[in-house]
């Protein structure tokens, strides 16, 4: 039996309603990330609003905040004081340096993936989140789309044997994704956090990572998991397709279920993602995929580095 992934927008989670004041969000980074998305999403509210940006170059936060009427700040601890929340959009390692002076400022932090370039300095966040008690939250993007959501639902029913995935794309060679470091990186640092955080969930716990290949070209991960089974995941940022390609096959005795991300708009992430963010903010209580979660997939990073 083969049981396919519902189709894009199918059963989309429903965003609550929003009262009270929106959360108050500084936004650090002032590049094509921040500007196609972490800009224009806080800037949407009602349950967030883009209160100030601080970048290197003055100029490119100024660009990125004058559509949305929002304050340029000089330095970070500038911009802490303007918000309650703070949004990463910028490289690893300047992530990893400004989330803990973020954190120790009381402040919540929106987080890219990964949380550090190195396990170290993403042990040194998530140990900042952990003392200054403040709420995280990773953009761990495609969680937060309907599909993906009722995929993981209907996981959860399955007993696995075995999962082959794949994330492919040819956006490191050339572009506005084609950045210092996930050019030096490649794609198990940039692309891993997303495929490994999948298969661990719709699998089950990830307890061996090893990896054969080139991060920068091609690298195959096989994962062994709790439950004993096995899955394999392909990652490169190198192969010209006409688009991203990110696919996970589950197979077990009850069949197949295919997950396939081919067709879903990524615009249906945005609220939800703005709003469970503020939710957490307003509550104190932050989800399952907080900076401790980008902790341990930066610990099966690691693994199947040093495999």
């Amino acid at each position: 039996m083969t049981t396919p992934s519902p189709a894009p927008g199918a059963s989309a989670p429903a965003v609550p309603a929003w009262s009270g004041p929106p959360v108050e969000v500084g936004l650090i980074g002032a590049g094509p990330w921040a500007r196609a998305m972490h800009a224009r999403m806080l800037a949407a509210g009602p349950q967030t609003r883009l209160a100030a940006v601080w970048a290197r170059r003055p100029a490119a936060a100024r660009e990125v905040a004058e559509p949305y009427g929002a304050a340029v700040a000089g330095t970070p601890e500038e911009l802490f004081e303007r918000c309650e929340a703070v949004a990463f959009a910028v490289p690893p390692a300047v992530q990893a340096e400004l989330a803990v002076r973020a954190a120790r400022a009381g402040r919540a932090l929106l987080l890219d993936k990964p949380l550090g370039p190195d396990l170290a300095s993403a042990r040194t966040v998530a140990d900042a989140v952990a003392s200054a008690g403040v709420v995280s939250q990773m953009v761990l993007t495609k969680r937060y789309h309907p599909a993906t959501r009722e995929f993981l639902r209907r996981a959860a029913g399955l007993e696995v044997t075995g999962a082959r995935s794949c994330y492919l794309h040819g956006a490191f060679l050339g572009g506005e994704s084609a950045t210092g470091w996930r050019l030096e990186q490649g794609a198990l640092l940039d692309l891993g956090p997303h495929l490994l955080d999948l298969l661990d969930a719709a699998v089950g716990p990830v307890t061996a990572v090893r990896a054969t290949g080139d991060p920068r070209r091609w690298v195959e991960l096989t994962c062994e998991h709790g439950n004993g089974a096995v899955s394999q995941a392909s990652l490169s940022g190198t192969v010209p397709l006409p688009g991203a390609r990110t696919r996970i096959e589950l197979f077990g005795p009850a069949g197949e279920l295919v997950f396939d991300t081919a067709g879903i708009d990524h615009e249906e992430c945005w609220p939800v993602l703005r709003a469970e963010f503020a939710a957490a903010v307003r509550s104190g209580r932050a989800g399952e995929l907080d900076a401790a979660r980008g902790l341990r997939l930066q610990e099966l990073i690691e693994a199947a580095t040093a495999s």
